[in-house]
């Protein structure tokens, strides 16, 4: 649990640095993009491999750690669809505090998806089982009296 909430602290970190300090570069940028899949599209069509392989994969990578860490952090945020609408939900505020607050930052849906999507991948390789391993299953009171020995 100790490691798990020193991640969580470091994850913080990378997470405000990367996401909520000006951009000098998108500093032209002044639309919001609030269609899925048009950002998304951009990079594949108007960029290079590289760069779209670095936003794309940089957003996929950047949600990884919540699917990991809010299984052992949060156990009733265990689950896939549990997992998946706390780290919407987190990454949706990120992107409001980003486009309202941050110089050269805007409010893109396309990444809160991705964020999304790296979470559940990060959460059904790793934080299923780091979840369960953590914090067994607990077994319900209808199940432990109904596998009591002895009872007829």
């Amino acid at each position: 649990m100790v490691t798990a909430f020193a991640g969580t602290v470091l994850f913080g970190v990378v997470l405000a640095r990367l996401t909520l300090e000006p951009s000098a570069a998108s500093a032209a940028l002044v639309h919001s993009n609030v269609r899925p899949g048009a950002s998304i599209r951009a990079y594949l069509d108007g960029t290079s491999t590289i760069e779209a392989v670095r936003q794309l994969g940089g957003n996929l990578l950047l949600g990884l750690p919540f699917g990991v860490l809010l299984p052992v952090l949060l156990p009733p945020a265990r689950g896939l669809l549990r997992v998946g609408v706390v780290t919407a939900c987190l990454m949706t505020l990120v992107e409001l505090v980003q486009g309202a607050l941050v110089t050269g930052r805007v409010f893109d849906i396309d990444d809160v998806i991705l964020n999304t999507a790296g979470a559940l991948l990060g959460y059904l390789l790793i934080g299923l089982r780091l979840g369960r391993a953590v914090h067994p299953r607990r077994r319900h009171w209808w199940t432990r009296r109904a596998a009591e020995p002895g009872d007829t």
